[in-house]
């Protein structure tokens, strides 16, 4: 039983039942750039309390939009995973994305831009340019946060980290200092 139930059979109902508590976009949207363990994404969310966290990630299996998996080899450490079900919501979350971003212009005392939001943002903001058939990579710095873009052959592909390949740096600022 979920502890917000709109009683309404209703799709926009039972996605509020499952997307609309708090963190559990954020969590979604580090889980859509990849795999991570927990320790990743409690780091990668600042302030999420850790038991928070470890309920999130249960009710996000338990609706069959994450997966937790033991890594094979010498790496066995539990990661999370979006599951097919899961990475549907990426054109919802780029929407909600955009849309909130339309209102944004420096960001708020306190806020920070982590790699997770940076990937997001670079992803969201491709959408729809007009792209070229030249191979371009990117790498962006905001703050602590590293991500990536190679755009060439008509499409774009943004990741976490740096490209070893980049064309170009963009290092940015975050606002606050």
């Amino acid at each position: 039983m979920r502890t917000r139930e709109y009683g309404q059979f209703c799709g926009l109902a039972r996605a509020a039942e499952v997307l609309g508590q708090r963190w559990t976009l954020l969590i979604l949207r580090d889980l859509l750039v990849e795999p991570r363990r927990y320790s990743d994404l409690a780091a990668g969310l600042p302030g999420i309390p850790s038991n928070l966290l470890s309920t999130r990630l249960k009710e996000l299996e338990r609706d069959g939009l994450i997966v937790r998996e033991v890594r094979r080899g010498a790496d066995r450490s539990v990661v999370y995973a979006m599951t097919e079900r899961g990475a549907d919501l990426q054109p919802a979350l780029d929407a909600l994305s955009r849309w909130g971003a339309a209102g944004m212009r420096e960001p708020r005392e306190g806020e920070i831009v982590t790699e997770a939001s940076l990937v997001s943002a670079l992803r969201v903001a491709a959408e729809g340019a007009t792209l070229t058939s030249r191979r371009i990579t990117f790498t962006v710095r905001v703050g602590d946060a590293v991500a990536h873009a190679v755009v060439g052959d008509g499409t774009v592909k943004v990741g976490a980290g740096e490209h070893p390949g980049a064309d170009l740096v963009i290092a940015g600022r975050t606002g606050t200092s």
